[in-house]
Formats: C-alpha cells, sequence, structure tokens
C-alpha cells in the first residue's frame, strides 16, 4: 500500500509484500497503525462514497476492514495464509466522517487452521462490529524479491 501513514517494519517482508498489492484495502484509504504474530490494527475514515441507501456506512465496507486486520494478524510467516470463512456482526450504524479501527487478535491456531477475533471500534471506543475469522494455511509462499 502506497499510503504514507502506513509504516510496514522491515522485518516483516511478507506482510510488507501482501499490502504492496492490496489494491482493495489502498483504495478503501484503510492504514495500518501496528501488527505483530496474531494481532493487527487498522484503520479507515468512512466517506461519503461508503454510505449505502440509508446513509450508513455500507456493511461490506466495515467487513472489508475487519477482513483486512484479519488478513494481516493471520499471515505470520512466509506460507501465504486466507480466509476459509468468516461471519459479522453489525452492532450499531455510523456514517461519513466517522473513523472505525478494527483490531484483530488470534484465538487459535494449529498447523493449518486459525481462528481470529475482530472488534471494530468508533473513534469514541464504541464497538461497531464483531468479527470471527476462519483461516487456512496454504502450502504456497511468498515469492522472493529480485
Amino acid at each position: 500500500m502506497s499510503d504514507p501513514e502506513m509504516s510496514v517494519p522491515e522485518t516483516a517482508d511478507p506482510i510488507a509484500r501482501m499490502l504492496a498489492n492490496d489494491a482493495a484495502s489502498e483504495s478503501l484509504g484503510i492504514s495500518v497503525v501496528s501488527y505483530a504474530p496474531g494481532e493487527a490494527v487498522v484503520r479507515m475514515t468512512v466517506r461519503d462514497d461508503m454510505l449505502n441507501g440509508f446513509g450508513i456506512t455500507h456493511g461490506g465496507l466495515v467487513f472489508a476492514l475487519a477482513d483486512t486486520a484479519f488478513a494481516i494478524a493471520c499471515n505470520e510467516d512466509e506460507r501465504i495464509t486466507v480466509a476459509a470463512g468468516a461471519d459479522i456482526t453489525f452492532l450499531r450504524s455510523t456514517g461519513a466522517g466517522d473513523v472505525l479501527t478494527a483490531r484483530a487478535n488470534r484465538r487459535s491456531r494449529s498447523k493449518r487452521t486459525g481462528l481470529y477475533d475482530v472488534t471494530v471500534s468508533d473513534a469514541s471506543d464504541e464497538v461497531v462490529a464483531e468479527f470471527r475469522g476462519r483461516s487456512v494455511t496454504t502450502n504456497r509462499t511468498y515469492p522472493t524479491e529480485e
């Protein structure tokens, strides 16, 4: 991602490479606040073009924010980890100008599967949504840079 606010530690090459190719998150203005193995914090400001027909933040975009945090948290090493499934519960609505923060935490990880919880909150730390993601680690690895 080319967001100047996003800081990706050099030691986290797989995450940096994943984010550099994540056009969807970049187009939504999602910035990475922090991450470590099994956890991540990302942020997004809701724009007018992110509102649904009722003038509230489109649920799919709240899901996308949570999914980005989930993706960062579950990619802990050189092996590519992807979503096997996810569910979200919307608890309150938001609108244009609201700053949403998604905090992902690993609940469980085995050889190939993982379970992660993501809480999405607004700037007042009110919980907006709860997301649970299930991951599967593939046999693929990130391509090496040349």
